[in-house]
């Protein structure tokens, strides 16, 4: 049987691709931990500066194999939670990850699917990528990746697609902020390799932290002098680091800072 995720590292460039194309890349339990150890692993690695998530096939990510999902139909209630928060701590991790992501979205996403996508940092499409968050048709909700995608879509366009299970298309994705890009097939790669070069041009430790710096804003309930003080706080400590000396001494010397040469 072939293995769920393929992992292929190319220098700074972790890439994982679903390998499920017969199921569109549903999930099972096996993809599910699949993905959760990779993640986990390119987490502890320094020399991972960017993670390409992608599918085989002609899907990104069908959402939840229909055989799991029988199985899990006639399980216990406490099983079925078990299975949840199994579903729940990948997609925590791919959100919550220490480097930037990526997702190369080729074709269509479903449910879980579009939970990976709202993960991401980036994410590009092509024209043929569609788009469904299609649980209330079984009577069920995307409970499990709606922080993610209410977080990327708003809640507004959330209320709508989580009651309709309505499919919409790349450019409605792009739209309503889950795409950051679309563009043609034969393009893809290309689109992809670019903000991947980017990337690698970022001090690592400012990439890698700037999830972290978006999500402490974003969420900040306190009064607007702590958020000032955090935030100067975090710029000083940057501005004597050894990234930031270096890449502000690139600057001013006008070279590549070392990281950029790698």
């Amino acid at each position: 049987m072939a293995e769920p995720l393929l992992v292929k590292r190319a220098g700074p460039v972790l890439r994982l691709r679903m390998n499920r194309p017969n199921l569109h890349n549903a999930f099972d339990a096996g993809l599910i931990a699949s993905l959760t150890r990779a993640l986990e692993a390119a987490a502890s690695d320094q020399a991972v500066r960017v993670v390409v998530l992608e599918g085989e096939g002609a899907s990104f990510s069908a959402g939840a194999d229909l055989q799991w999902m029988r199985g899990m139909a006639a399980a216990s209630e406490q099983e079925n939670r078990e299975d949840a928060l199994a579903l729940a701590r990948l997609m925590r991790t791919l959100d919550e990850l220490p480097r930037p992501t990526l997702a190369r979205v080729h074709g269509p996403a479903f449910g879980g699917g579009v939970g990976l996508v709202a993960c991401c940092d980036i994410a590009i499409g092509t024209p043929q990528a569609r788009f469904g968050l299609t649980e209330s048709r079984l009577g069920l909700l995307p409970a499990v990746i709606s922080p993610y995608v209410i977080a990327a879509i708003g809640a507004r366009q959330a209320r709508r697609w989580f009651a309709s299970a309505e499919a919409f298309d790349a450019q409605t994705a792009q739209r309503l902020g889950l795409l950051h890009e679309v563009v043609e097939p034969g393009a893809l790669d290309e689109a992809v390799a670019r903000q991947v070069a980017l990337l690698c041009r970022a001090g690592p430790l400012a990439a890698a932290g700037a999830k972290e710096l978006v999500r402490r804003v974003a969420h900040h309930a306190g009064d607007t002098a702590t958020l000032d003080e955090a935030n100067a706080a975090l710029i000083a400590r940057l501005r004597v680091s050894p990234e930031g000396q270096e890449g502000l001494g690139a600057f001013l010397d006008k070279r590549e800072p070392r990281w950029a040469q790698d």
